[in-house]
Parts: C-alpha cells; sequence; structure tokens
C-alpha cells in the first residue's frame, strides 16, 4: 500500500501478533523422522492435500491437538518464529473465523527454533508449561 509521502506502508500485522511470536506445528513421529532425514518437509497429508503447511498460535494449539490429534501419542510439538517465515507465511480465517497461521512453503529443519515431545496422558495432551 502507499501513504500520500511515497513510502509503501505494510499491512498491520493480525490480532495477537507479536514480534518473535512462536507459532507451532504437530507432527507424527514419522513426519517428525522425515523432516529430520530430509530437512525440509511439506508437512502431513492434510498440508500436501491443503496446499499449505498448517500452524497453530500458543492459544489454538491444544484445541488443534484435541480436534486433529485425538488419542494420538508419540507426538512433538514444533516451535517456529513466525516472522522468520517472512511473506509465505499467511494468516488466514479457519475455526469460527479465527486467523490461522497457514505457510506456503515447505518447512525446513532451520526453521525449527524447538521441538520436544506432546505426550497424552489420562486422554489429554500435555503441552510444555505456558503454552495451555
Amino acid at each position: 500500500m502507499q501513504s500520500n509521502t511515497g513510502f509503501r506502508l505494510d499491512p498491520l500485522p493480525p490480532a495477537g501478533h507479536h514480534p518473535c511470536m512462536l507459532i507451532y506445528k504437530i507432527f507424527r513421529a514419522p513426519e517428525w523422522a522425515d523432516l529430520q532425514a530430509k530437512g525440509s518437509s511439506t508437512g502431513a497429508p492434510v498440508d500436501v492435500t491443503d496446499g499449505f503447511v498448517h500452524f497453530s498460535t500458543t492459544g489454538q494449539a491444544a484445541e488443534t491437538a484435541a480436534r486433529h490429534f485425538a488419542n494420538e501419542d508419540d507426538l512433538m510439538l514444533l516451535a517456529v518464529e513466525a516472522d522468520a517465515l517472512g511473506d509465505a507465511l499467511k494468516w488466514e480465517p479457519s475455526r469460527g473465523g479465527a486467523l490461522f497461521p497457514h505457510l506456503y512453503r515447505a518447512l525446513h529443519l532451520k526453521d525449527v527454533t524447538w521441538a520436544k515431545p506432546l505426550p497424552l496422558i489420562a486422554g489429554k495432551h500435555q503441552f510444555p508449561a505456558g503454552l495451555t
């Protein structure tokens, strides 16, 4: 967008977006192993079908796990710095109109800030402290 001074103005980031914001991807063990072995991944089968890698924010991750990974164990939670993904990351409406981060390129191992197990205990995924 051009301002009246001729400088390019970037659109405001979506509500709830913060600099250095982490977003999260849940991978099954074979998907995580594939990313580690190859250095990049187009994601889980649903990501390949949809044409982008699905991510969740801190506030969305637990519902994503419950909804799409119910009763699944042996999961990994990957954290990625949103701003480091550049223009390939789009914020698009999904469940109930909430904006979700979608990556329109392969996810590279170098994009991953950290990865931690997401164990299933008594039917509920146990997120690292501070994420739920």
